[in-house]
């Protein structure tokens, strides 16, 4: 079943998320001290992410024009407006911003090269030990996020499975189209670009900073879009 790993990724954040919010009665003070340890943590996760560039000029490029693309289509803004209809529809966990904990989980579950490889091997090998991996450490991050940012973080399943779903999905036709030089220089540079964002996001996490992450997105389409660039000139001018 291709699906099969994508599917068990899915549930591992929607369990994890319910047994956060099971946890979520934490003192203020506590609460606070974990929510700067937890900034911590993802600001040293993205560092890792980040340095593992090759070409950083790339990187460079792809976060700049992302984050103009981002601030001219207002992400942020449409996404915080998705969190107060969710918060709305769902009712608030009292915790903090729906968006902010949908945007936060979203990231840190999507971007990195766990997602593309576990979807990749799934739709083309019928491997799911990626995903399977990636599901008990995003089971456990949705858990920690969950019972700190708040019950939003259960919303980043919905784009998980869509990403890592068409991945699989479509995995075959991506390993005979996509050249593997390209593909791994595209996972490399869109980990590394990704990896500052949630560097960021750490940031915000720890009350050091409020980035807006969200209006960053587009960078990861930069990327594809720079690489295939890069990819054409070398093919053409050797």
């Amino acid at each position: 079943m291709v699906l099969l790993g994508t599917i068990v990724n899915g549930l591992s954040i929607v369990v994890g998320s319910f047994i956060g919010r099971l946890l979520n009665h934490i003192p203020e003070q506590m609460k606070g001290t974990v929510m700067q340890a937890i900034g911590l943590a993802v600001m040293v996760l993205g560092l890792g992410m980040g340095l593992k560039s090759e070409q950083y000029i790339i990187v460079i490029l792809s976060l700049v024009i992302g984050a103009v693309i981002g601030e001219m289509l207002r992400l942020e803004a449409h996404l915080n407006g998705l969190g107060a209809w969710l918060e709305k529809k769902f009712g608030n966990s009292g915790q903090g911003s729906t968006a902010e904990a949908f945007v936060t989980a979203t990231l840190v579950f999507v971007i990195g090269a766990m997602a593309i490889l576990g979807a990749l091997d799934s739709g083309i090998r019928d491997d799911h030990t990626v995903l399977y991996t990636k599901s008990v450490l995003d089971g456990f991050t949705a858990l920690i996020l969950s019972s700190t940012l708040g019950f939003g973080v259960i919303f980043s399943v919905v784009p998980v499975i869509l990403y890592e779903g068409a991945i699989a999905l479509f995995a075959t036709q991506i390993n005979r189209l996509v050249p593997a030089p390209v593909l791994h220089s595209f996972i490399t540079e869109m980990t590394a670009t990704g990896g500052i964002m949630i560097f960021a996001i750490g940031l915000n996490i720890a009350g050091l900073a409020k980035i807006r992450v969200a209006n960053l997105l587009p960078g990861i389409v930069v990327v594809a879009v720079l690489i295939g660039l890069l990819h054409a000139y070398h093919t053409v001018f050797g």
